[in-house]
């Protein structure tokens, strides 16, 4: 059961093989028994078990979709109407949503299932899960090391099979990232294609919801229905209704695929590099040609992404003051100390880091030498990925230099940190999708993921050459679970 992709289950689902409901208690379950990983921080069987009635009832009436009855997991970053949402810091340690979040409300619609709340770094800041309050996720194929960050729950939780699919959140390759270290498939849509209404803000321009799976078409399934227009976000950008699984089996042969050198020189770890060169030669086989290509503003994606998401950080965290909501300091004697000591208390380390920067990047004296230079400079590198896209259909690339690291090797060392995102972070600089799936594995059984980069809204085009990958390989069918 625990294998089986989102069309095996649906297709169970309609032959009243199994109903929503048992298969909602089957996970359960699993989270219950088999979670050592810590990738699933908060279940509601009562809430969830509702909803499963609700799926059954659809399926019954014959309105049902292929999600319907379908559980998946949520980064605790998306509100959901009763469910208590944290974002993994102790400053929303017991903050219940009041509303739904837009893209979970459109997946609740059709009857798909909530299985429980997926671990994340705080206020999804990180890059291992470790800055979590409710303590690190673990990644599933060697518990010594991270699942990768800051959707770290959510592709562990798929990984480790405790749910069919979850969703997770992209501010600078929080999906990709992780996915790759936890032998995943996940995908960051365009910026604006998905609403981001109800979702905690970390840095505004950047954040995006996109879903993890086992393969490229349950991602695109769930692609479908959180596509939309949505009003009550004021970066939602209005397209023409898609169906993503249209083409996943159109032949890739006659396709051009770019491969940026400066991703495969210095710093790229020899196994990853010759993984995702596997890959490379079966896209070859499969009749893509394969053209080598110059991004030379690699090298400024890292302090650029950083100044400016921690610039954004700053204005959505001054909200968490200890006045309307969340934590608030017990001990004080006037407002200003409760502010401090209520944000001294209640923010990691990690937050408090990316606060400082961004505070200091958009004081007096500052702001134009380093915020103003790092926009002028993003719009730079969105025009360097688009002249590669008036001649190449994608472009491929490794997600992350190395494989995933030991736990507490990069807690220590920030900066060593926000280098296992260099890779990442130039399309969400641009704002394009992008996704990572699984390659070859390590020789010490280690996932590698490769990544794909889309144009603008090419989100089919990406998963289109990410289903022909996984049609003619098996590396997407391991997991480290029995």
């Amino acid at each position: 059961m625990k294998n089986k992709t989102i069309k095996e289950l649906s297709e169970l689902l309609t032959n009243k093989e199994i109903s929503a409901q048992e298969l909602a208690q089957y996970f359960l379950k699993e989270i219950e028994k088999n979670d050592q990983y810590n990738a699933i921080i908060y279940t509601d069987a009562e809430k969830t078990l509702a909803q499963a009635k609700k799926a059954d009832e659809l399926i019954s009436s014959g309105q049902k979709s292929v999600l319907t009855g379908i559980p998946i997991a949520y980064k605790d970053l998306f509100c959901h109407l009763g469910w208590r949402t944290t974002c993994a810091s102790k400053m929303l340690n017991n903050f219940v949503a009041p509303y739904t979040a837009t893209v979970v409300e459109r997946l609740d619609d059709i009857g798909m299932v909530p299985i429980g709340r997926a671990n994340m770094d705080e206020f999804a800041m990180g890059s291992t899960t470790e800055s979590s309050y409710w303590k690190p996720t673990l990644n599933p194929w060697n518990t010594e090391r991270v699942p990768g960050g800051s959707s770290g729950g959510s592709a562990a939780a798929v990984a480790a099979r405790l749910t069919p699919v979850s969703l997770g959140s992209d501010t600078g390759g929080s999906i990709r990232q992780p996915s790759a270290y936890c032998g995943v498939t996940g995908i960051k849509p365009t910026y604006g294609l998905v609403s981001r209404f109800g979702m905690v803000a970390y840095a505004s321009s950047f954040d995006q919801a996109g879903p993890i799976g086992k393969t490229a078409e349950d991602c695109a399934l769930l692609l479908n229905q959180m596509v939309a227009l949505d009003e009550k976000d004021s970066t939602s950008v209005a397209h023409e209704k898609e169906d993503y699984t249209e083409n996943l089996n159109q032949p890739v042969k006659g396709m051009k695929i770019a491969t940026p050198k400066e991703f495969f020189q210095e710093g790229l770890d020899k196994e990853v590099a010759s993984s995702v060169l596997e890959v490379v030669e079966l896209l070859k086989s499969l009749g893509a040609e394969i053209v080598e290509i110059s991004l030379p503003k690699t090298k400024f994606t890292i302090p650029v992404y950083y100044v400016l998401a921690s610039a954004e950080a700053s204005s959505n965290l001054q909200r968490y003051d200890g006045v309307r909501y969340g934590y608030r300091a017990e001990n004080y004697d006037n407002l200003e100390e409760m502010y401090t000591k209520t944000r001294a208390e209640g923010f990691g380390s990690e937050v408090k880091r990316r606060i400082m920067i961004g505070t200091y990047v958009l004081s007096h004296g500052y702001y134009d030498d380093y915020y103003v230079k790092a926009q002028k400079i993003r719009r730079l590198i969105a025009e360097d990925l688009q002249e590669i896209f008036k001649t190449c259909d994608a472009i491929l690339s490794p997600v992350t230099p190395s494989i995933a690291p030991k736990i507490g090797e990069l807690m220590n060392d920030p900066v060593k940190m926000y280098l296992s995102d260099i890779y990442t972070l130039s399309l969400n600089l641009a704002g394009l999708p992008g996704m990572s799936l699984p390659a070859p594995h390590t020789k010490d059984n280690m996932p590698v993921g490769v990544q794909l980069i889309g144009n603008y809204f090419a989100e089919g085009k990406i998963l289109n050459i990410a289903h022909q990958i996984q049609e003619n390989s098996d590396w997407h069918l391991k997991s480290p679970v029995k």
